[in-house]
Order: structure tokens, then sequence, then C-alpha cells
């Protein structure tokens, strides 16, 4: 069985197209959060300059996904990857984005639900009409 996280070449490293497969995103997205600047390391090269990609760059590339599919602004999380591969000392400063990010989140989560809340309401007096 094929493991994601080995690869195939047997060198715990990911082709692009693997990293792809294993994240769910696209080589274009890859190439894309690379140069955006994104990636809290740079990624790996073999040889042939073909990118390789780590363990630990398949976990940040699912937490950037994470990020960017709840909304975070690429700015946002291009200074989220800067201060994260900074290293340590800027931890409050993490915690702050994350925290602000994750209020907003919070407040479109309880927008989505009123209005599934309305939806709902809808489908009851259609429902109500369809089963007299």
């Amino acid at each position: 069985m094929f493991d994601p996280l080995a690869g195939d070449s047997g060198t715990g490293t990911l082709t692009i197209a693997e990293a792809a497969a294993a994240t769910g995103v696209s080589t274009h997205t890859l190439r894309y959060y690379e140069r955006a600047g994104l990636m809290r390391d740079p990624v790996a090269r073999a040889t042939s300059q073909h990118r390789r990609y780590s363990a630990d760059d398949i976990r940040w590339v699912t937490f950037l996904t994470r990020l960017r599919t709840t909304g975070m602004p690429i700015r946002e999380m291009a200074r989220y990857a800067r201060l994260a591969g900074a290293g340590e000392g800027n931890e409050a400063e993490r915690l702050a984005l994350l925290t602000e990010h994750r209020r907003r989140v919070l407040e479109r989560l309880d927008e989505v639900q009123r209005n599934l809340a309305a939806i709902d309401k809808k489908i009851a007096v259609y429902q109500e009409r369809i089963d007299r």
C-alpha cells in the first residue's frame, strides 16, 4: 500500500504530485503557496531541482488549507508563515493572529446557522403544505 508520507521513492519525501494527492490541493496551489511566501520553510529540492515535500511540509500545507478554507486572507497567512518560520519568541503575535481569525470564523458560523434556520423554516412550510 502506498504511504503518502513515505513517497514512492523511499526517501521519506514526496514529489509535488504526491504532495498534491496527500493534501488535497493542486500542484498549482502548492507552487502558489511557495511563491506567495506561505511555506514556513523552503521546500527541499532534489538534485534534479524538482520539489520534494517532507511530512512537516504536508502538515503545514494541510494547516494552510484549513486557514484558507475558513477564510483567512492570503496576506494574513503569509504573516503567520513568516512568524512561524522565525521560530520562538513571537508566540504572542501568532496567538493574536489566530485568535482574531477564530473570532471571524465564529461570526461567519453564527451567520450560516441563522441562514440555515431560515431555510429550515421555509422547508417546514413547504413540507406542511405537501403533507396536508
